[in-house]
């Protein structure tokens, strides 16, 4: 299996050899069939890491080998730099004493575990339905992020006449769209820290690491959620409602199984393999509503999985996914754009820069005996293919 960089690195040779000239359809078909491979190396890599996090256990030079101190595990020593202030410290060791930083263990590389950001993320994938939908790509910088668009749907081929030539056509237009990194940061009340006690740190018999995990990263993830939903694009990032023009249903009297129908096919048949529905809960509520003509909802509860979420299930044949962040359905208003209807991966992308890093500050408020907690995210986002699906809304 190639790495991702052998792939790209295969994929530019191949337009750089046709510089000059139109791709060939053999040209592209490979083309096509490396941009499948590196989606698929990219998502075992995510995996992979994924997995690395789960079951890190490892001992930086410089820290007592596992088996003189075989309690010594990174999960452990953050958990006591959480509670009295000093890296890798015992319980009975108080005051800190030297600036820290990630290169080295003694002074500060257990501060950032894999698990601990592991954690937050799950948080924020679990916060936000469009997250998990969405096309995702995480890079190592927050460069900009451009990519070549094409829109050549209006055009078609045409009969020519024997000895006659071609009355018209038009050139292919290209676009480009980039995708930039938004940072956002999760601490306390007035653009502080989050600030938490040293006797509170030292004394909780609770889990430290996963209370500061949680509520840093439901913060986070708060306010990316809704971004992924109704962002601006301008300042923050795209929404994946930003604007677009709604499908509205027939009347302004309530969505209706005709409407439905009309929301599905709405779609090019060509990115319906894949559909789903996003909504929110209180939409989704008024859908469990309707019947058909037998009396049957046209709802249909799914097992709770990953893939559907746990008031997933089936709206005419196609998998339903919440997003608290879609506005609640107005049924006579065109301009709340309630819900989305298509292919989410195809249509639209997520773009992470990194992992998400944990401040900790012992020292700032050292005279109050007060530790300082901040997370750091960087995030874009962008619709990339909005043939791939629809939003919804009421009728004016």
């Amino acid at each position: 299996m190639r790495t991702i960089e052998e792939i790209t690195a295969a994929m530019t040779a191949l337009v750089d050899g046709a510089a000059d000239r139109s791709l060939t359809d053999d040209e592209v078909t490979a083309y096509e069939g490396m941009e499948q491979e590196l989606k698929g190396a990219q998502r075992t890599e995510q995996i992979r890491a994924r997995n690395a996090a789960y079951n890190v256990v490892r001992t930086p030079a410089g820290v007592p080998s596992s088996g003189s101190r075989p309690a010594d595990t990174i999960d452990k020593a953050f958990d006591n730099f959480l509670r009295t202030g000093r890296p890798n410290a015992d319980l009975s060791q108080l005051a800190p004493t030297n600036a820290q930083g990630e290169g080295s263990a003694p002074e500060g590389g257990y501060l950032v575990p894999d698990s601990f950001r592991q954690k937050i993320v799950d948080r924020m994938v679990a916060f936000g339905g469009i997250a998990n939908e969405a096309e995702t790509i995480t890079t190592s910088t927050g460069a900009p992020l451009p990519w070549v668009t094409v829109d050549d749907t209006a055009n078609s081929g045409e009969i020519v006449n024997e000895g006659g030539t071609f009355s018209g056509g038009a050139d292919l237009v290209f676009g480009t769209a980039s995708l930039g990194a938004y940072s956002y940061m999760s601490g306390g009340a007035s653009a502080t820290p989050l600030r938490v006690s040293l006797e509170l740190l030292q004394d909780a018999a609770f889990n430290v690491q996963g209370l500061v995990s949680d509520k840093l990263g439901e913060r986070i993830a708060r306010i990316q959620a809704v971004h992924l939903v109704r962002g601006s694009g301008s300042g923050e990032p795209q929404g994946i409602v930003d604007g677009l023009t709604p499908v509205q249903p027939a009347a302004n009297t309530g969505w209706t199984y005709a409407d439905l129908i009309t929301f599905i096919h709405s779609v090019d048949p060509a990115y319906r393999p894949g559909a789903k529905w996003a909504f929110n809960d209180q939409t989704l509520a008024t859908i469990k509503k309707m019947v058909d003509s037998h009396g049957d909802p046209l709802w249909r509860p799914g097992e709770a999985t990953m893939g559907t979420g746990t008031e997933g299930g089936t709206l005419l044949g196609y998998p339903v996914r919440i997003d608290q962040a879609f506005v609640d359905l107005d049924v006579d208003d065109s301009t709340d754009l309630c819900g989305v209807f298509g292919n989410l991966r195809e249509g639209f992308v997520i773009r992470r820069v990194r992992d998400v890093q944990i401040m900790v500050n012992p020292y700032a408020r050292q005279a109050y005996r007060q530790v300082e907690f901040t997370a750091w995210a960087r995030m874009d986002a962008a619709q990339q293919n909005t043939n791939a699906y629809k939003a919804l809304s009421g009728k004016s």
